[in-house]
């Protein structure tokens, strides 16, 4: 796969970040992939492997002359930020795991100069306080050359390196939620390496580094570091911005302007001043501070996705603050007196909030600047919908900022609270990626990741990658549709049948925890279906019938059997398409046997059919067992019978696709009142859940499918065949008499246009080149070319 190169947008000062080339996985140097790296994995001497710490490594190199083109492949147990004469050049790595280790391929050439160059490496390891998304063998460092000119860069004895003693970690301790992300920074100036990549810096005291082998990768038996890969991920992007907005401010008079603008605010000696600053939407960014003076005052900055009501414990509108409380993660910093001090985070921040909190000892602190830079998966918006709703606008903005704060180099389920990767979260975002930006690389890196995560007896983790091993088991079935996903939307198919036989493995590990029916029993881990608040709901998990059995995993197990003949009939092996068939057949009819209550109407969540739900229901038309009129009779039900266990935010996704699929997609947008929910309360991004003041998250991007259905559903683009080959469109418009749109396509741009008059409709359409499709409207098919196509209805 070929790589763009990515220019990032802004030159940011105080982190040195500038242009950014990302090397194509087909010019990495293939030895490293065949034998043994010439550079050591190195680390500071007499540190610990595991132990919270920050560490510099650097090297001073001088060159005569400096090629077109200089790649080095670098990579770092836990975390880097890797510099060239003290511009940064590279984040990373990627996350994996020890035997999937990823480096990245940057060209240094646009960075060196004629003469004397520092190349300079930041390594961190939170240790112990490591978030659960970080897998860490221990801590190291690589970097090495991909030319004869380079090769003085490669890492061993002739860099020299030291720990940052500066620096310790705060604990976070956060309400109403367990916190999986790592520790605040506590970072003191007077002990802090000033410079440390400069070449004015005093390296008298820094040591050589100790050597601990050669990189590998994972072809070769058994070693001590972990198995390199290249990473097929680009840079991550950083862009500059100025917080929005002074909430709150204590102690000081501030000028109106601040902190929009750039200026010095003099916080007087012995005093101390609070700031409540807004950057009125969510973002996951660096923080940048610069301040002078103030010898030993302390600098403590929080962050927030919103204040807390003090009793109950709750949110309220995330646009008010007065009466409320900031809790929330937390950094220090103890100045020297020094001018032009500056900090920034180590690794980003998710806000909204920020409290600044400054208090000062015998001389006054000058603060001389306070902003961010956002980061994220570099996402290219390819998407548009043309129509004066504001409404749908303002939804589609949302879901586009959701799932951006939720895509790095892994997709998240939140990224304030656990930055981890859920199957469940994952797909639904994976598709987002896809239907706004046609790029599709985080999508496979993280198939890639959820195959490597499968146990010996085959089953899927929850989420990975995790330092912390979780099974749910139905994840797994999602994991099939996500593939099923990627086959269709993505022009990749030998991609998807290399993952085929991990496929059959998830079922026949299901296929033990089937009865002779069918039904599934004695599912281990967590059956986690969704957030639903119901009297025979416990933590997202619906009760177990006497037997031991639920309709919500046979329907899921079905739905797996389902996603997987669609794999094997297009890619795969017809016996195997013919063995799930059959076992298609059995779960239907068991399914209608053990769950259908002919006198309500409706398939319940067990045997004993005493409590019902809107998922089992869902479940029962998206796998075909109820049809025709039946299924839409069972949808109007599930609109409707408000005694029903609700779908959440997340779990509407599958809602709505089901009503489509009954027929009601017409009534899409009357759908959407969770969404107009979350706007009047304030939130830029979607909550976690429904309950919007006791939601954790402010952020979770499964609740961002409205990106997908304005697309899918209401303008009707969907695929129709294997890599997207195929186009369908179906609009469903509902009360809609004006709207376009255009998304990507892998062979370019798909563009429709809608006018409707009464009962005739006009509809404009241009499918890229190569692309054949077709167009249904009220039950009338017609053939579609590529290029333009202009049909009257």
């Amino acid at each position: 796969m070929k790589f763009k190169k990515l220019i990032l947008k802004v030159i940011i000062a105080s982190l040195g970040i500038v242009a950014c080339n990302s090397l194509s996985a087909q010019q990495i140097d293939k030895i490293y992939l065949q034998k043994d790296w010439r550079a050591d994995w190195i680390k500071v001497p007499k540190t610990g492997d595991n132990d919270y710490g920050v560490y510099y490594f650097r090297k001073q190199v001088t060159f005569q002359n400096i090629s077109t083109t200089c790649p080095v492949y670098v990579s770092a147990d836990n975390c880097y930020k890797l510099y060239v004469n003290q511009k940064l050049v590279s984040t990373g790595p990627a996350k994996g795991d020890t035997k999937h280790w990823n480096y990245e391929t940057v060209d240094l050439a646009p960075y060196l100069k004629v003469g004397d160059n520092i190349v300079a490496a930041l390594v961190w390891n939170d240790g112990e306080y490591r978030p659960t998304a970080n897998i860490s063998l221990k801590t190291a460092f690589i970097l090495q050359a991909g030319i004869d000119q380079g090769r003085v860069l490669n890492t061993g004895s002739s860099w020299v390196c030291i720990q940052d003693t500066g620096y310790s970690p705060i604990k976070i301790d956060l309400p109403l939620t367990s916190y999986k992300m790592g520790p605040g920074e506590f970072i003191d100036m007077n002990k802090t390496i000033r410079n440390w990549n400069d070449t004015d810096c005093d390296v008298t005291n820094w040591m050589k580094p100790e050597k601990l082998g050669k990189g590998n990768s994972y072809k070769f038996g058994v070693i001590n570091n972990n198995y390199l890969q290249p990473s097929e991920l680009p840079q991550m992007e950083l862009t500059d911005q100025r917080i929005s907005k002074l909430r709150m401010s204590e102690g000081i008079n501030v000028p109106e302007d601040f902190p929009v603008k750039k200026q010095n605010i003099t916080i007087p000696s012995n005093s101390k001043v609070t700031f409540i600053l807004d950057q009125t939407y969510l973002t996951n960014a660096y923080l940048n501070l610069e301040f002078s003076d103030g010898e030993n005052a302390q600098i403590t900055v929080e962050y927030c996705e919103t204040l807390y009501e003090k009793y109950p414990l709750s949110k309220g509108n995330r646009n008010e603050i007065e009466g409320k409380e900031f809790k929330g993660r937390m950094d220090r910093i103890i100045s020297n007196g020094a001018n032009n001090q500056k900090f920034t985070t180590l690794f980003f921040r998710t806000f909204r909030y920020l409290k600044v909190e400054i208090e000062t000892q015998g001389k006054a602190l000058v603060l001389n600047n306070i902003y961010s830079t956002f980061t994220g998966y570099p996402f290219v918006k390819r998407f548009n919908l043309d129509t004066e709703n504001k409404e749908l606008k303002e939804i589609l903005a949302i879901g586009w900022r959701t799932s951006r704060l939720c895509a790095f180099d892994t997709y998240f389920d939140c990224p304030y609270y656990e930055q981890l990767q859920y199957i469940g979260d994952t797909q639904i975002q994976a598709l987002i990626s896809v239907f706004n930006s046609g790029d599709s690389r985080l999508f496979r890196n993280a198939i890639n990741l959820i195959d490597q995560s499968r146990s010996t007896e085959g089953i899927t983790l929850s989420r990975y990658p995790a330092g912390e091993e979780q099974v749910i088991g139905i994840y797994s079935v999602w994991y099939i549709a996500m593939l099923n996903d990627y086959l269709m939307y993505c022009n990749d198919s030998n991609f998807v049948k290399d993952k085929l036989l991990g496929a059959r493995q998830i079922i026949n590990y299901y296929k033990k925890h089937q009865q002779a029916d069918g039904s599934v029993i004695n599912l281990p881990g967590w059956l986690f279906t969704d957030w639903t608040k119901s009297t025979n709901w416990t933590l997202g998990v619906c009760k177990l019938g006497g037997d031991g059995c639920s309709s919500l995993l046979d329907l899921q197990l079905l739905y797996a059997y389902e996603q997987m003949v669609n794999l094997e009939k297009d890619i795969g092996i017809n016996d195997f398409e013919d063995i799930y068939t059959k076992e298609i057949e059995k779960l239907k009819k068991t399914i209608r046997n053990k769950y259908w209550d002919n006198k309500v109407g409706l398939f319940a969540d067990r045997v004993e059919k005493d409590g019902f739900s809107q998922h089992a229901n869902i479940l029962a038309i998206l796998t075909g067992v109820v049809s025709g009129d039946e299924a839409k009779k069972i949808a109007e039900k599930i609109l409707t019978d408000k005694t029903l266990a609700q779908a959440s935010i997340y779990f509407k996704y599958y809602l709505h696709q089901a009503l489509t699929k009954a027929g009601m997609g017409d009534k899409y947008l009357e759908w959407l009142d969770v969404w107009r929910d979350n706007i009047k309360m304030g939130l830029t991004t979607w909550a976690e859940t429904s309950d919007l003041n006791a939601s954790r998250s402010d952020c979770h991007a499964w609740g961002a499918s409205p990106n997908i259905e304005f697309f899918r559903t209401v303008l009707g683009i969907d695929s129709d065949a294997p890599g997207f080959t195929k186009v369908k469109i179906e609009p469903h418009l509902g009360k809609l008499t004006e709207i376009g749109g255009e998304m990507p396509h892998p062979n370019g741009i798909i563009k429709v246009n809608y006018s409707l008059l009464k009962n005739s409709l006009k509809a404009d359409i241009v499918l890229p080149s190569n692309t054949s499709g077709r167009f249904i409207w009220k039950g009338k098919e017609i053939l579609l070319n590529e290029g333009e196509n202009h049909l009257k209805l």
